[in-house]
């Protein structure tokens, strides 16, 4: 086991990035498939509630990942990284973790708003914190999914950026948030 550098993340922020990240891509792309199936079918529900199971799990693991990193700090940007790309990176991860939990949450108030509570795991009830409303619904499930499309930019840039920094500077930004 090697020991923990300081130049990387702590294990368990690494294992909640990638775990987020895993469960953003399938979900997101459940999500595409699920709304391709016509109609009301066995099949189609199934999907709708993996979703909305999913986006629960995200939705609590954003929170643990974000009570970690309040109490853990980031490890410092390696040496010649410019003023500039530090505040992209900020801004684009602040970004990020408003996605990730808006997101969710459009998509919880969006099922509540039309009317379809969501009991976690076909087990435990959520809240329905509002009231069946078709109009707010319709809100709701367009900002669903421009925050999803928004989502789907900012993650294509944050790899991008990743693979910029391995493969053409060469500096250590991706090995801090590798295992």
């Amino acid at each position: 086991m090697r020991p923990f550098s300081k130049k990387k993340y702590s294990g368990t922020a690494i294992l909640l990035h990638w775990l987020i990240a895993l469960m953003i891509i399938c979900t997101f792309t459940l999500g595409l498939v699920m709304v391709n199936i016509p109609g009301l079918t066995p099949t189609k529900l199934k999907y709708v509630a993996w979703h909305k199971w999913s986006g629960v799990t995200i939705l609590a693991l954003a929170c643990l990942r974000v009570l970690w990193r309040l109490t853990h700090a980031a490890p410092p940007y390696p040496a010649g990284i410019s003023r500039w790309q530090i505040s992209a990176a900020h801004l684009m991860h602040i970004l990020l973790y408003v996605l990730i939990f808006a997101v969710p949450l459009t998509g919880y108030f969006y099922s509540l708003a039309a009317g379809v509570p969501i009991v976690y795991l076909g087990l435990f009830p959520l809240p329905v914190l509002i009231a069946k409303n078709r109009e707010l619904a319709e809100i709701l499930k367009m900002a669903h999914y421009v925050l999803n499309m928004t989502m789907l930019v900012c993650v294509c840039l944050h790899l991008l950026a990743a693979l910029k920094h391995h493969f053409i500077d060469r500096d250590e930004i991706l090995k801090r948030m590798l295992p």
